[in-house]
């Protein structure tokens, strides 16, 4: 059984897209209706733009959407019988399935990332990966730090992202060290993401989500925040809502997916992050 799955945030880089854009007509077409869909010229930026112009939320999410959307459309799908994406990515996924459309999607990704860059401007907040450590005991130093800092993202066993107020997520990473962490990086963002400080953002997407018309999935989608099969529209809408402060469960996701029947995982978009990790999650499913 095959699954799709898609990356998010991360996975940006210089010339992103640009031989998928000169290899069909209709891909070439897809990608420069973003330009007129956004009203100002992504490609340029995605193509011969700086990392720094990359690594702009408004700039990176619509970006990594364009490009999953147009490799879906060079990339063998047939087959295909769940979908998965990683934070950002489970709009890419969502336009796999057909719940959304291209056009939906791109507009509520750079809603998204407009939102999420303003609710990161309001406050000071961070993140930091929290390597070779238990998921319980992350979660229990978290809980018991004054202030917010929450699990934000399950990658793999032993890699855990934590997400919060900057103050209360360095002590957390000092704590964590001393609890056997082998590693507590603050990651270069400057934001909380998948965290309670980005519920301004979450009031602000979740006007636009129910604005936006959501079809039944084609095929199941396994959403962040439930890890479970889901093909209704209304909740598929409700659980993109609770994304944003939720935490990416991509572990448990991908669990669930191998016990459903997934033995074949093809990752769509910018770069190989999600094989990585879902190796490191199961070494005997087939991942490319």
């Amino acid at each position: 059984m095959k699954a799709l799955v898609f990356p998010g945030q991360g996975s940006q880089f210089v010339g992103m897209g640009k031989e998928l854009y000169d290899s069909r007509k209709d891909i070439k077409d897809l990608m420069e209706s973003a330009n007129d869909i956004l009203g100002f010229d992504i490609l340029s930026v995605m193509f011969s733009g700086t990392e720094e112009d990359l690594k702009k939320t408004e700039i990176t999410q619509p970006s990594i959407f364009i490009h999953s959307l147009a490799e879906l459309k060079a990339t063998n799908t047939i087959g295909a019988e769940m979908v998965a994406g990683h934070s950002l990515g489970e709009f890419s996924a969502l336009v796999a399935n057909g719940v959304l459309s291209f056009e939906d999607g791109l507009k509520l990704v750079s809603e998204r990332a407009k939102a999420m860059q303003e609710a990161c401007n309001s406050n000071p907040s961070s993140m930091a990966a929290i390597l070779g450590l238990e998921d319980h005991k992350v979660e229990e130093i978290c809980e018991s730090v004054d202030g917010i800092v929450v699990p934000a993202n399950y990658n793999c066993p032993g890699q855990l992202v934590i997400s919060g107020e900057t103050s209360a997520v360095e002590k957390a990473c000092q704590l964590l060290k001393e609890a056997g962490a082998k590693r507590a990086l603050i990651l270069p963002v400057n934001g909380a993401f998948h965290s309670p400080l980005m519920q301004p953002a979450q009031d602000r997407l979740s006007n636009a989500i129910e604005e936006t018309k959501f079809r039944k999935a084609m095929i199941p989608v396994y959403q962040n925040i439930t890890t479970t099969a889901v093909t209704d529209p209304e909740e598929i809408k409700q659980n993109l809502m609770a994304q944003l402060t939720g935490p990416v469960k991509w572990t448990q996701s991908v669990q669930n997916m191998i016990k459903n029947g997934a033995t074949q995982f093809v990752e769509v978009g910018p770069g190989k992050t999600l094989q990585g990790l879902i190796r490191k999650i199961n070494a005997e499913v087939a991942v490319s």
